[in-house]
Protein backbone atom coordinates (compact mmCIF):
# COMPACT_ATOMS: atom_id res chain seq x y z
CA UNK A 1 0.00 0.00 0.00
CA UNK A 2 2.97 2.31 0.53
CA UNK A 3 4.00 1.56 -3.07
CA UNK A 4 0.44 2.37 -4.19
CA UNK A 5 0.63 5.76 -2.48
CA UNK A 6 4.03 6.42 -4.05
CA UNK A 7 2.61 5.69 -7.50
CA UNK A 8 4.90 2.78 -8.42
CA UNK A 9 2.03 0.26 -8.85
CA UNK A 10 -0.52 0.35 -11.66
CA UNK A 11 -2.41 -2.89 -11.01
CA UNK A 12 -2.89 -5.35 -8.11
CA UNK A 13 -3.57 -8.99 -8.98
CA UNK A 14 -4.73 -11.53 -6.38
CA UNK A 15 -5.56 -15.19 -6.66
CA UNK A 16 -8.80 -14.81 -4.67
CA UNK A 17 -10.58 -11.81 -3.19
CA UNK A 18 -10.63 -13.04 0.41
CA UNK A 19 -6.82 -13.18 0.30
CA UNK A 20 -6.96 -9.39 0.17
CA UNK A 21 -9.82 -8.51 2.57
CA UNK A 22 -12.92 -10.03 4.13
CA UNK A 23 -14.53 -6.82 5.39
CA UNK A 24 -16.66 -4.69 3.10
CA UNK A 25 -15.91 -1.56 5.11
CA UNK A 26 -12.19 -2.30 5.13
CA UNK A 27 -12.05 -3.02 1.40
CA UNK A 28 -14.15 0.08 0.69
CA UNK A 29 -11.42 2.24 2.19
CA UNK A 30 -8.72 0.35 0.33
CA UNK A 31 -10.64 0.59 -2.93
CA UNK A 32 -10.97 4.37 -2.51
CA UNK A 33 -7.20 4.54 -2.04
CA UNK A 34 -6.64 2.42 -5.16
CA UNK A 35 -8.97 4.62 -7.20
CA UNK A 36 -7.28 7.79 -5.94
CA UNK A 37 -3.99 6.52 -7.35
CA UNK A 38 -5.47 5.03 -10.56
CA UNK A 39 -4.61 1.45 -9.52
CA UNK A 40 -6.64 -1.35 -11.06
CA UNK A 41 -7.61 -4.50 -9.15
CA UNK A 42 -7.84 -7.98 -10.68
CA UNK A 43 -8.95 -11.24 -9.03
CA UNK A 44 -7.95 -14.31 -11.00
CA UNK A 45 -10.26 -16.80 -9.31
CA UNK A 46 -13.41 -14.64 -9.52
CA UNK A 47 -12.53 -13.54 -13.10
CA UNK A 48 -13.22 -9.84 -12.85
CA UNK A 49 -11.29 -6.70 -13.62
CA UNK A 50 -12.07 -3.33 -12.00
CA UNK A 51 -11.06 -1.55 -15.15
CA UNK A 52 -14.56 -2.43 -16.46
CA UNK A 53 -18.02 -1.43 -15.02
CA UNK A 54 -19.08 -5.11 -14.78
CA UNK A 55 -15.90 -5.89 -12.90
CA UNK A 56 -16.52 -3.13 -10.38
CA UNK A 57 -20.11 -4.31 -9.81
CA UNK A 58 -18.98 -7.90 -9.38
CA UNK A 59 -16.35 -6.75 -6.93
CA UNK A 60 -18.93 -5.21 -4.60
CA UNK A 61 -21.18 -8.29 -4.77
CA UNK A 62 -18.35 -10.69 -4.01
CA UNK A 63 -17.17 -8.55 -1.10
CA UNK A 64 -20.64 -8.77 0.47
CA UNK A 65 -20.59 -12.56 0.29
CA UNK A 66 -17.02 -12.67 1.61
CA UNK A 67 -18.12 -10.70 4.67
CA UNK A 68 -21.20 -12.94 5.09
CA UNK A 69 -18.95 -16.00 5.12
CA UNK A 70 -16.74 -14.38 7.73
CA UNK A 71 -19.70 -13.52 9.98
CA UNK A 72 -21.15 -17.03 9.56
CA UNK A 73 -17.83 -18.53 10.62
CA UNK A 74 -17.75 -16.28 13.70
CA UNK A 75 -21.29 -17.35 14.57
CA UNK A 76 -20.33 -21.03 14.32
CA UNK A 77 -17.38 -20.37 16.63
CA UNK A 78 -19.70 -18.70 19.19
CA UNK A 79 -22.21 -21.55 18.97
CA UNK A 80 -19.43 -24.07 19.51
CA UNK A 81 -18.20 -22.06 22.50
CA UNK A 82 -21.64 -22.10 24.16
CA UNK A 83 -22.13 -25.78 23.37
CA UNK A 84 -18.85 -26.69 25.08
CA UNK A 85 -19.91 -24.71 28.14
CA UNK A 86 -23.24 -26.56 28.26
CA UNK A 87 -21.30 -29.84 28.17
CA UNK A 88 -19.27 -28.67 31.19
CA UNK A 89 -16.01 -28.41 29.25
CA UNK A 90 -13.62 -25.48 29.50
CA UNK A 91 -14.50 -23.44 26.40
CA UNK A 92 -11.04 -22.06 25.74
CA UNK A 93 -8.55 -19.41 26.73
CA UNK A 94 -6.02 -19.31 29.57
CA UNK A 95 -6.87 -21.22 32.75
CA UNK A 96 -8.25 -19.04 35.59
CA UNK A 97 -6.14 -18.53 38.70
CA UNK A 98 -6.19 -21.70 40.79
CA UNK A 99 -6.47 -24.07 37.82
CA UNK A 100 -4.58 -25.51 34.90
CA UNK A 101 -6.12 -27.09 31.82
CA UNK A 102 -6.30 -30.87 31.56
CA UNK A 103 -8.32 -33.32 29.51
CA UNK A 104 -10.94 -35.79 30.64
CA UNK A 105 -13.11 -38.14 28.54
CA UNK A 106 -16.74 -37.20 27.97
CA UNK A 107 -19.65 -39.66 27.87
CA UNK A 108 -18.51 -40.92 24.46
CA UNK A 109 -14.89 -41.31 25.57
CA UNK A 110 -13.66 -38.29 23.62
CA UNK A 111 -11.15 -36.18 25.61
CA UNK A 112 -12.37 -32.64 26.28
CA UNK A 113 -10.59 -29.72 28.03
CA UNK A 114 -11.38 -29.52 31.74
CA UNK A 115 -10.10 -27.32 34.56
CA UNK A 116 -7.87 -29.12 37.04
CA UNK A 117 -7.00 -27.54 40.42
CA UNK A 118 -3.51 -26.14 40.85
CA UNK A 119 -2.65 -27.18 44.41
CA UNK A 120 -0.40 -24.19 45.20
CA UNK A 121 -2.76 -21.57 43.78
CA UNK A 122 -5.75 -23.43 45.26
CA UNK A 123 -4.44 -22.66 48.76
CA UNK A 124 -4.28 -18.96 47.85
CA UNK A 125 -7.84 -19.00 46.51
CA UNK A 126 -9.13 -20.60 49.71
CA UNK A 127 -7.20 -18.02 51.76
CA UNK A 128 -8.79 -15.19 49.74
CA UNK A 129 -12.33 -16.42 50.36
CA UNK A 130 -11.74 -17.13 54.05
CA UNK A 131 -10.06 -13.76 54.60
CA UNK A 132 -12.71 -11.74 52.80
CA UNK A 133 -15.56 -13.52 54.60
CA UNK A 134 -14.29 -12.11 57.91
CA UNK A 135 -16.48 -9.23 59.01
CA UNK A 136 -13.73 -6.65 59.49
CA UNK A 137 -11.96 -7.37 56.20
CA UNK A 138 -12.22 -5.58 52.85
CA UNK A 139 -10.88 -6.08 49.35
CA UNK A 140 -8.13 -3.59 50.13
CA UNK A 141 -7.07 -5.27 53.37
CA UNK A 142 -6.96 -8.71 51.73
CA UNK A 143 -4.90 -7.33 48.84
CA UNK A 144 -2.44 -5.68 51.23
CA UNK A 145 -2.06 -8.92 53.19
CA UNK A 146 -1.35 -10.96 50.05
CA UNK A 147 1.15 -8.41 48.75
CA UNK A 148 2.90 -8.19 52.14
CA UNK A 149 3.42 -11.96 52.03
CA UNK A 150 4.77 -11.78 48.45
CA UNK A 151 1.98 -13.98 47.06
CA UNK A 152 1.86 -13.44 43.30
CA UNK A 153 -1.35 -12.36 41.58
CA UNK A 154 -2.60 -13.79 38.25
CA UNK A 155 -0.49 -12.35 35.40
CA UNK A 156 0.98 -9.64 37.63
CA UNK A 157 3.09 -9.27 40.76
CA UNK A 158 0.63 -7.53 43.04
CA UNK A 159 -3.03 -7.92 43.98
CA UNK A 160 -5.64 -5.18 43.78
CA UNK A 161 -9.40 -4.84 44.27
CA UNK A 162 -10.15 -5.75 40.65
CA UNK A 163 -8.18 -9.01 40.62
CA UNK A 164 -9.68 -10.06 43.97
CA UNK A 165 -13.22 -9.14 42.96
CA UNK A 166 -12.90 -11.18 39.77
CA UNK A 167 -12.00 -14.30 41.79
CA UNK A 168 -14.55 -13.75 44.55
CA UNK A 169 -17.43 -13.29 42.09
CA UNK A 170 -16.56 -16.30 39.93
CA UNK A 171 -18.70 -19.47 40.23
CA UNK A 172 -15.74 -21.45 38.85
CA UNK A 173 -14.57 -21.92 42.44
CA UNK A 174 -17.93 -22.69 44.08
CA UNK A 175 -19.21 -26.12 45.04
CA UNK A 176 -22.60 -25.24 43.59
CA UNK A 177 -25.60 -26.55 45.51
CA UNK A 178 -29.28 -25.56 45.77
CA UNK A 179 -28.39 -22.34 47.61
CA UNK A 180 -26.12 -21.25 44.75
CA UNK A 181 -28.95 -22.03 42.33
CA UNK A 182 -31.31 -19.82 44.34
CA UNK A 183 -28.73 -17.04 44.53
CA UNK A 184 -28.31 -16.91 40.77
CA UNK A 185 -32.03 -17.39 40.19
CA UNK A 186 -32.65 -14.21 42.15
CA UNK A 187 -30.11 -12.48 39.88
CA UNK A 188 -32.11 -13.35 36.77
CA UNK A 189 -29.71 -15.82 35.14
CA UNK A 190 -30.76 -18.51 32.68
CA UNK A 191 -29.85 -22.11 33.53
CA UNK A 192 -28.53 -24.92 31.34
CA UNK A 193 -29.03 -27.41 34.16
CA UNK A 194 -32.04 -28.23 36.29
CA UNK A 195 -32.34 -27.44 39.98
CA UNK A 196 -31.65 -31.04 41.02
CA UNK A 197 -28.31 -31.06 39.11
CA UNK A 198 -26.78 -28.61 41.59
CA UNK A 199 -25.18 -31.33 43.70
CA UNK A 200 -22.92 -29.23 45.93
CA UNK A 201 -19.85 -30.65 44.23
CA UNK A 202 -19.37 -29.28 40.71
CA UNK A 203 -18.60 -25.64 39.95
CA UNK A 204 -20.39 -23.35 37.50
CA UNK A 205 -19.54 -21.24 34.45
CA UNK A 206 -21.31 -18.07 33.30
CA UNK A 207 -21.37 -17.02 29.64
CA UNK A 208 -23.26 -14.42 27.67
CA UNK A 209 -23.09 -10.89 26.40
CA UNK A 210 -23.65 -8.01 28.76
CA UNK A 211 -24.26 -4.30 28.42
CA UNK A 212 -20.97 -2.65 29.35
CA UNK A 213 -22.87 0.38 30.62
CA UNK A 214 -24.30 -1.82 33.36
CA UNK A 215 -22.61 -3.53 36.27
CA UNK A 216 -20.61 -6.60 35.38
CA UNK A 217 -21.67 -8.51 38.47
CA UNK A 218 -24.85 -6.77 39.60
CA UNK A 219 -26.74 -7.11 36.31
CA UNK A 220 -26.61 -10.73 35.15
CA UNK A 221 -29.80 -10.83 33.08
CA UNK A 222 -29.55 -12.53 29.67
CA UNK A 223 -26.51 -14.48 30.83
CA UNK A 224 -26.45 -18.23 31.33
CA UNK A 225 -24.89 -20.47 33.94
CA UNK A 226 -23.91 -24.09 33.29
CA UNK A 227 -22.45 -26.65 35.65
CA UNK A 228 -18.82 -27.49 34.88
CA UNK A 229 -17.16 -30.90 34.76
CA UNK A 230 -14.56 -29.87 37.33
CA UNK A 231 -15.16 -29.98 41.08
CA UNK A 232 -15.35 -26.69 42.97
CA UNK A 233 -12.82 -25.83 45.64
CA UNK A 234 -14.83 -23.43 47.86
CA UNK A 235 -17.73 -24.75 50.00
CA UNK A 236 -21.09 -23.28 49.09
CA UNK A 237 -21.61 -21.60 52.48
CA UNK A 238 -18.26 -19.77 52.30
CA UNK A 239 -18.70 -18.77 48.65
CA UNK A 240 -22.20 -17.41 49.32
CA UNK A 241 -21.06 -15.50 52.42
CA UNK A 242 -18.61 -13.64 50.19
CA UNK A 243 -21.32 -12.96 47.57
CA UNK A 244 -23.63 -11.45 50.20
CA UNK A 245 -20.84 -9.23 51.43
CA UNK A 246 -19.93 -8.13 47.90
CA UNK A 247 -23.60 -7.37 47.19
CA UNK A 248 -23.98 -5.34 50.39
CA UNK A 249 -20.84 -3.36 49.61
CA UNK A 250 -22.13 -2.67 46.10
CA UNK A 251 -25.46 -1.46 47.50
CA UNK A 252 -23.69 0.74 50.04
CA UNK A 253 -21.50 2.36 47.39
CA UNK A 254 -24.50 2.87 45.13
CA UNK A 255 -26.54 4.42 47.93
CA UNK A 256 -23.79 6.86 48.80
CA UNK A 257 -21.67 7.03 45.69
CA UNK A 258 -20.68 10.65 46.13
CA UNK A 259 -16.95 11.15 46.38
CA UNK A 260 -16.91 14.53 48.15
CA UNK A 261 -18.13 13.41 51.58
CA UNK A 262 -18.54 10.21 53.59
CA UNK A 263 -22.04 11.44 54.49
CA UNK A 264 -23.25 10.76 50.92
CA UNK A 265 -26.58 8.95 50.87
CA UNK A 266 -27.53 10.18 54.37
CA UNK A 267 -28.18 13.84 53.60
CA UNK A 268 -31.86 14.71 53.07
CA UNK A 269 -33.65 17.99 52.54
CA UNK A 270 -35.58 19.10 55.64
CA UNK A 271 -38.25 20.72 53.45
CA UNK A 272 -39.09 18.14 50.77
CA UNK A 273 -37.25 15.01 51.94
CA UNK A 274 -35.29 14.51 48.70
CA UNK A 275 -31.58 13.68 48.73
CA UNK A 276 -28.96 16.38 49.06
CA UNK A 277 -26.20 16.45 46.44
CA UNK A 278 -22.70 17.74 47.11
CA UNK A 279 -21.22 19.63 44.15
CA UNK A 280 -17.73 21.03 43.94
CA UNK A 281 -16.70 24.19 42.12
CA UNK A 282 -12.95 24.67 42.29
CA UNK A 283 -12.23 24.52 46.03
CA UNK A 284 -15.75 25.25 47.28
CA UNK A 285 -18.51 22.72 48.04
CA UNK A 286 -22.23 23.36 47.61
CA UNK A 287 -25.15 21.45 49.13
CA UNK A 288 -28.04 21.27 46.66
CA UNK A 289 -31.48 19.69 47.12
CA UNK A 290 -32.19 17.26 44.28
CA UNK A 291 -35.90 18.06 44.64
CA UNK A 292 -35.03 21.61 43.66
CA UNK A 293 -32.38 20.98 40.99
CA UNK A 294 -33.98 17.95 39.31
CA UNK A 295 -37.71 18.37 39.91
CA UNK A 296 -38.23 22.05 40.65
CA UNK A 297 -40.43 21.07 43.60
CA UNK A 298 -38.48 22.70 46.43
CA UNK A 299 -37.19 26.18 47.16
CA UNK A 300 -34.85 25.20 49.99
CA UNK A 301 -31.48 26.88 50.17
CA UNK A 302 -28.85 25.18 52.32
CA UNK A 303 -25.92 27.24 53.57
CA UNK A 304 -24.13 24.65 55.70
CA UNK A 305 -20.43 23.95 55.21
CA UNK A 306 -19.95 20.23 54.46
CA UNK A 307 -16.62 20.02 56.29
CA UNK A 308 -18.08 21.63 59.42
CA UNK A 309 -21.03 19.23 59.20
CA UNK A 310 -18.65 16.27 58.92
CA UNK A 311 -16.73 17.46 61.98
CA UNK A 312 -19.94 17.78 64.01
CA UNK A 313 -21.24 14.37 62.96
CA UNK A 314 -17.86 12.77 63.63
CA UNK A 315 -17.80 14.31 67.11
CA UNK A 316 -21.31 12.96 67.82
CA UNK A 317 -20.38 9.49 66.56
CA UNK A 318 -17.21 9.39 68.67
CA UNK A 319 -19.18 10.52 71.73
CA UNK A 320 -21.81 7.82 71.11
CA UNK A 321 -19.17 5.12 70.71
CA UNK A 322 -17.26 6.23 73.82
CA UNK A 323 -20.41 5.85 75.91
CA UNK A 324 -20.24 2.11 75.33
CA UNK A 325 -18.29 0.36 78.10
CA UNK A 326 -15.44 -1.98 77.09
CA UNK A 327 -16.25 -5.50 75.96
CA UNK A 328 -14.29 -8.72 75.69
CA UNK A 329 -13.29 -9.86 72.21
CA UNK A 330 -15.20 -13.12 72.74
CA UNK A 331 -18.52 -11.34 73.35
CA UNK A 332 -17.97 -8.99 70.41
CA UNK A 333 -17.24 -11.85 68.05
CA UNK A 334 -20.26 -13.81 69.24
CA UNK A 335 -22.55 -10.82 68.75
CA UNK A 336 -21.18 -10.14 65.28
CA UNK A 337 -21.49 -13.77 64.24
CA UNK A 338 -25.08 -13.99 65.48
CA UNK A 339 -26.03 -10.84 63.56
CA UNK A 340 -24.33 -12.08 60.39
CA UNK A 341 -25.88 -15.54 60.67
CA UNK A 342 -29.34 -14.05 61.16
CA UNK A 343 -28.83 -11.85 58.11
CA UNK A 344 -27.81 -14.85 56.02
CA UNK A 345 -30.92 -16.76 57.06
CA UNK A 346 -33.16 -13.83 56.14
CA UNK A 347 -31.42 -13.52 52.78
CA UNK A 348 -31.89 -17.23 52.07
CA UNK A 349 -35.60 -17.01 52.84
CA UNK A 350 -35.94 -14.01 50.57
CA UNK A 351 -34.08 -15.70 47.69
CA UNK A 352 -36.09 -18.89 48.10
CA UNK A 353 -39.37 -17.02 47.84
CA UNK A 354 -38.08 -14.92 44.94
CA UNK A 355 -36.93 -17.99 43.02
CA UNK A 356 -40.24 -19.72 43.70
CA UNK A 357 -42.11 -16.81 42.13
CA UNK A 358 -40.02 -17.03 38.95
CA UNK A 359 -39.59 -20.75 38.51
CA UNK A 360 -41.52 -24.00 38.51
CA UNK A 361 -38.28 -25.97 38.59
CA UNK A 362 -38.24 -26.08 42.38
CA UNK A 363 -40.02 -28.95 44.03
CA UNK A 364 -42.55 -28.10 46.72
CA UNK A 365 -41.01 -30.78 48.88
CA UNK A 366 -37.68 -28.96 48.82
CA UNK A 367 -39.30 -25.56 49.39
CA UNK A 368 -41.30 -26.75 52.42
CA UNK A 369 -38.28 -28.51 53.89
CA UNK A 370 -36.01 -25.49 53.44
CA UNK A 371 -38.53 -22.96 54.74
CA UNK A 372 -39.13 -25.08 57.82
CA UNK A 373 -35.40 -25.44 58.43
CA UNK A 374 -34.70 -21.76 57.86
CA UNK A 375 -37.55 -20.70 60.13
CA UNK A 376 -36.20 -22.95 62.87
CA UNK A 377 -32.68 -21.53 62.38
CA UNK A 378 -34.04 -18.00 62.59
CA UNK A 379 -35.87 -18.68 65.86
CA UNK A 380 -32.74 -20.24 67.38
CA UNK A 381 -30.58 -17.30 66.32
CA UNK A 382 -33.08 -14.76 67.60
CA UNK A 383 -33.15 -16.50 70.97
CA UNK A 384 -29.35 -16.53 71.15
CA UNK A 385 -29.18 -12.92 70.07
CA UNK A 386 -31.67 -11.86 72.73
CA UNK A 387 -29.68 -13.71 75.37
CA UNK A 388 -26.45 -12.10 74.18
CA UNK A 389 -27.90 -8.58 74.13
CA UNK A 390 -29.39 -8.93 77.61
CA UNK A 391 -26.11 -10.20 79.03
CA UNK A 392 -24.72 -7.44 81.32
CA UNK A 393 -21.20 -8.09 80.00
CA UNK A 394 -22.23 -7.49 76.43
CA UNK A 395 -21.99 -4.06 74.76
CA UNK A 396 -20.83 -2.43 71.55
CA UNK A 397 -17.15 -2.58 70.69
CA UNK A 398 -15.23 0.69 70.68
CA UNK A 399 -14.30 1.98 67.23
CA UNK A 400 -11.48 4.43 66.53
CA UNK A 401 -13.62 6.44 64.11
CA UNK A 402 -11.07 9.19 63.45
CA UNK A 403 -8.53 6.70 62.09
CA UNK A 404 -10.95 5.12 59.58
CA UNK A 405 -10.55 5.77 55.86
CA UNK A 406 -13.24 7.33 53.65
CA UNK A 407 -15.11 4.06 52.97
CA UNK A 408 -14.77 3.01 56.61
CA UNK A 409 -16.36 6.21 57.87
CA UNK A 410 -19.13 5.88 55.29
CA UNK A 411 -19.85 2.33 56.46
CA UNK A 412 -19.94 3.19 60.19
CA UNK A 413 -22.04 6.30 59.58
CA UNK A 414 -24.59 4.29 57.58
CA UNK A 415 -24.90 1.82 60.47
CA UNK A 416 -25.45 4.43 63.19
CA UNK A 417 -27.31 7.17 61.28
CA UNK A 418 -30.66 6.78 59.54
CA UNK A 419 -30.44 10.16 57.77
CA UNK A 420 -29.52 13.80 58.34
CA UNK A 421 -32.15 16.47 57.69
CA UNK A 422 -30.72 19.77 56.41
CA UNK A 423 -32.60 23.06 56.34
CA UNK A 424 -30.91 26.40 55.68
CA UNK A 425 -28.10 26.45 58.30
CA UNK A 426 -29.44 23.69 60.60
CA UNK A 427 -28.94 19.93 60.65
CA UNK A 428 -30.87 17.22 62.53
CA UNK A 429 -29.37 13.75 62.99
CA UNK A 430 -31.82 10.86 62.94
CA UNK A 431 -30.11 7.88 64.57
CA UNK A 432 -30.54 4.17 63.95
CA UNK A 433 -29.78 3.47 67.62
Amino acid sequence: MQDVEQGVISKIIVYKLDRFSRSTADFGQLWELLQAHDVEFVSVNESFDTSTPIGRAMLNIIMVFAQLERETTAERVRDNYHQRVKMGAWPGGPAPFGFHIGREPDSSGKPIPTLVPNELEQETVLHIFESYAMQESSLGSVARSLNANSIGAPRRKTWNNVSLSRILHSPLYAMADEEVYLYYKSKGLQFSNSFKDFDGLHAGMIVGKRDRSKGKYSDLHDQQISLANHVGMIPSCLWLACQYKLDRNAQLKQAGKGKHTWLSGLLKCGCCGYSIKVNKDKCKYYLICSGRSNLGQCDASISLDIRELEAIVESELIHLIEECPPVSELNREIAQELTSALGRVEEKIGRLMGALAESTDLSMQYINRELKRLDHDREVLLAKQEEEFTNPKRTLHSIDFSSLDFEGKKLVASKFISHILLKEDAAELIWNV
